[in-house]
């Protein structure tokens, strides 16, 4: 297929906000936005679109106007999609893609680096046999980017290895120790190194024989002026555990120094240069244990004398950081059931509030003060915002706005032994004294998550637009609370979580509008594991759908990809009996008398598929009455991982999901009719 780059007069043809939430496909198919830069005076953004059978969401990369004005442009246009724009020193966009180069220099189906310049076709830069992604870019126009080669391999002979392999049909991966997964992908199979791409693309590996393990998940920065790396290197260590330190690596000599060596309490991650050199932030997170949790701290340290300072973010739990100049940190994250920007002093670590009542990410400091981010709640998918210094903000056109929605948004809370638990509500717009709403109760995962902002996967308004009230709280250990709320109900207690959430859930149900005879209760991942258990301490719901929940601790702790911290936290079920005996679901069994629908991907290595299938199992086999008659269902997803990420399959989930709610709580046809294939 040819590729073909529009010019950038060329005009978006999405203007009008979505409104029609009867239709969960067309809401899947939304331009959504993952990130947004400023390129000089330029704003930059990637916008995902679903293909045309739902199969994939590729991007492409937008202009948006600063001004706020003109409508939004695309400038690139390719069936494999652009991603990662960032600005080049030369006024030029770096992106990745899998785009095939009409030269013939890239690497068929593998990632590479291209070059958008202001006018006229996007070019390669670089690319290798298995794939590149960009990191960081130097102030000369040098970059940072990871690739992969087959295990002791080279980038010189890795393109004929792979051709080997691949013809041989060969898959079988040598394991010398933990971990072997993670989330959705194998770790063995491949080694990831950093390499350094001059401005004419020339490719250096830095990190030559490293290995399967010290840069699987590394997260690195260049210097400014090129000569260093920082990264998190991971090494292994005794009990199937590992540890991250950060490294510092010398671009000119390779020689590797450690910065900070991780022990049994703290490590490393996320290092990120200032502008000019002299500091890095970086984050120091805690390991947790039976009695606390994880704690990340961001931390600035001033390389030429070794000063550290530790940043005080409050209750903010930080995601996503971006220096605006040499002592300016901005910072954003989860706070109080929804998010902030905090300006950070690199200098002296205090702080101030930029922007709030809203979920931020993708950070890029725009000039004068200024800072582009992708701003979100509940009601509002992420959106592009210019924040001026004074805290204003201007939403930047761009395509997938959402217009009116079908009910409306609350914040609401109850106290729970002196500790107020809030949560969102929402209530369709017919609901009222004499037509009272059924009512969804839905639990997030993690533990450590918020309800917060936009979600395409759990979209509350395709519910409401049914007419379903949906109640979403923040219970114990919700990020955006600080310390003591990300420690309330450790190590992962369901009692006081579901004693939290049932006591808001009491809380709403006073209100005339709402039906507390008419209830369904859903969850994923910790959500998930929290619905299977409230499946066996409760017959108040009508309906519970469970996805990628955890059924069986003894097995899941062992089977997970991070069954290292599982296993330091919760211990062997030997050590801990009384904990498994009355948190882990399985021991339930019997008492289940709710009908549960089980939603589950197959290469789900978070929570393996195999404790669906037990749970399955265990409800099918247990199941007194006829099977005709047996009111559970499974919806095995085989080619989705932890998240429904497919379009179409999502458009499945969702039916499957309201129609079994329905069947249930509203006497509605069965569920079965729902599945179309």
């Amino acid at each position: 297929m040819t590729t073909t780059d529009t010019d950038p007069t060329t005009p978006s043809a999405h203007s009008e906000p979505f409104t029609d939430f009867a239709d969960p496909e067309a809401l899947l198919r939304l331009p959504r936005l993952t990130s947004v830069t400023a390129a000089g005076e330029r704003v930059i953004a990637a916008i995902q679109e679903a293909d045309e059978h739902g199969a994939r969401t590729p991007s492409a990369l937008w202009e948006l106007d600063p001004a706020g004005i003109a409508p939004a442009r695309r400038l690139t246009r390719s069936e494999k999609g652009e991603n990662g724009p960032r600005p080049s020193p030369d006024g030029a966009v770096l992106f990745t893609s899998s785009r095939p180069d009409p030269a013939g220099g890239s690497v068929e189906d593998k990632t590479a680096i291209w070059r958008l310049p202001t006018s006229g076709e996007a070019e390669l830069v670089a690319a290798a046999p298995g794939g590149l992604s960009l990191l960081a870019i130097a102030q000369d126009g040098t970059m940072l980017a990871a690739t992969s080669v087959l295990p002791g391999g080279t980038l010189d002979d890795d393109a004929e290895r792979r051709s080997a392999r691949k013809d041989a049909r060969r898959t079988a991966i040598w394991h010398t120790g933990m971990p072997i997964r993670q989330w959705d992908h194998e770790i063995g199979d491949e080694e990831r190194h950093l390499v350094l791409i001059s401005p004419a693309g020339e490719l250096t590996d830095l990190t030559p024989g490293v290995g399967t393990v010290a840069l699987a998940s590394a997260s690195a920065d260049l210097s400014p002026d090129a000569h260093i790396v920082a990264t998190s290197w991971t090494r292994r260590v005794s009990g199937g555990e590992t540890r991250s330190d950060l490294v510092m690596l010398d671009v000119a000599t390779d020689e590797r120094t450690v910065l900070l060596r991780a022990d049994d309490e703290v490590q490393y991650s996320t290092p990120s240069f200032s502008p000019d050199g002299q500091r890095l932030a970086l984050l120091c997170s805690t390991l947790s244990t039976p009695s606390d949790t994880s704690y990340t701290r961001l931390q600035i340290r001033t390389l030429a004398s070794g000063e550290m300072i530790t940043v005080d973010l409050g209750d903010l739990t930080l995601s996503d950081l971006e220096w605006s100049d040499p002592t300016t940190l901005l910072v954003a994250g989860d706070l109080h059931s929804s998010g902030a920007v905090l300006i950070v002093d690199a200098a002296t670590g205090s702080t101030r509030t930029l922007a709030s009542n809203g979920v931020f990410s993708s950070l890029s400091a725009a000039g004068d003060g200024t800072v582009l981010a992708l701003r979100s709640d509940v009601g509002t998918p992420p959106r592009p915002v210019l924040i001026g210094a004074d805290g204003t903000m201007t939403e930047l056109p761009a395509p997938g706005a959402i217009g009116a929605l079908p009910g409306t948004l609350e914040f609401v809370s109850a106290d729970v032994d002196g500790i107020e638990v809030g949560g969102w509500l929402c209530v369709p717009s017919g609901a009222s004294a004499t037509e009272p709403a059924p009512v969804m109760l839905w639990i997030h995962g993690g533990p450590h998550g918020s309800y917060n902002a936009w979600s395409w996967r759990w979209c509350p308004w395709l519910a409401v637009e049914r007419g379903w009230a949906v109640l979403m709280p923040d219970p114990a250990m919700s990020t955006g609370y600080g310390d003591a709320g990300l420690n309330r109900g450790w190590p992962r207690r369901p009692d006081i979580v579901f004693r939290e959430c049932e006591t808001l859930l009491d809380a709403v149900l006073e209100r005339d509008e709402l039906d507390g005879t008419r209830t369904a209760m859903m969850g994923a991942s910790f959500g998930g594991f929290m619905a299977n258990w409230i499946a066996g301490h409760t017959d108040r719901f009508d309906a519970i759908v469970s996805h990628a929940g955890l059924w069986a601790l003894p097995q899941q702790h062992r089977t997970t990809d991070a069954a290292a911290s599982k296993m330091r936290v919760h211990r062997h079920e030997d050590e801990a009996p009384g904990w498994y005996r009355a948190f882990s679901p399985h021991y339930s069994i019997t008492e289940i008398t709710t009908p549960m629908l089980i939603t589950h991907g197959n290469r789900d290595y978070r929570v393996p598929v195999s404790e669906a299938l037990r749970l399955w199992w265990d409800l099918v086999s247990t199941w007194a009455g006829e099977p005709e008659d047996m009111p559970h269902r499974f919806l095995q997803l085989t080619s989705e991982n932890h998240w429904v990420l497919t379009p179409a399959n999502a458009v499945v989930w969702n039916r499957a999901v309201l129609a079994f709610c329905e069947q249930h709580a509203l006497d509605g046809p069965s569920a079965d009719e729902a599945i179309s294939w």
